[in-house]
């Protein structure tokens, strides 16, 4: 279904404005309706991050930019709590725009994602604060595979605690 939705909105928000659609997550807001956080980049390779709402008409989804930012603007990107399935996080612009996504989860995917685009785009390093930052950069165990590869290594550590555990004191 994620799939359908992202290009639908690719087909009838991005792409008239020359935009690609990399990623998008559904965020919960005080207004009315879905609404999703999405990076797009432009034809000119600037990463843009935008609210957008979507809107039902007549059993036709529409989507509009509510707002709107440019990611080698985004200061900071604070996920609040590391150690906890905390969903909200705040990105500092030239405003601070607290957030909250569906899940743990899709938070850290957008984080993934951002600082790769930041990385490949803007030519610079996104300055995270409170992510566990194992579930962020890759390792030699983990790749931006997404969130896949994040439950494997969970079970991986889980089963290499449950052998150490069996394993004989002498």
């Amino acid at each position: 279904m994620s799939s359908l939705l992202k290009e639908e909105m690719q087909r009838s928000l991005f792409r008239p404005e020359g935009q690609h659609l990399e990623e998008f997550i559904e965020i919960i807001e005080p207004a009315e309706g879905r609404h999703f956080l999405c990076v797009s980049v432009t034809k000119l390779k600037a990463v843009q991050i935008s609210v957008v709402r979507n809107l039902r008409l007549d059993l036709i989804d529409a989507y509009e930019r509510i707002e709107e930012w440019s990611l080698k603007d985004l200061v900071l990107l604070d996920g609040r709590d590391p150690d906890s399935d905390e969903p909200r996080f705040v990105m500092h612009f030239d405003t601070v725009r607290s957030m909250t996504a569906m899940s743990c989860a899709a938070k850290y995917s957008l984080a993934r994602v951002l600082v790769s685009l930041s990385t490949t785009h803007c030519h610079t390093d996104l300055t995270l604060a409170n992510f566990d930052r194992t579930y962020i950069r890759p390792t030699s165990l983990y790749s931006s595979r997404g969130d896949c590869m994040v439950l494997w290594q969970i079970c991986f550590y889980a089963a290499n605690l449950v052998c150490l555990s069996l394993c004989p004191i002498p």
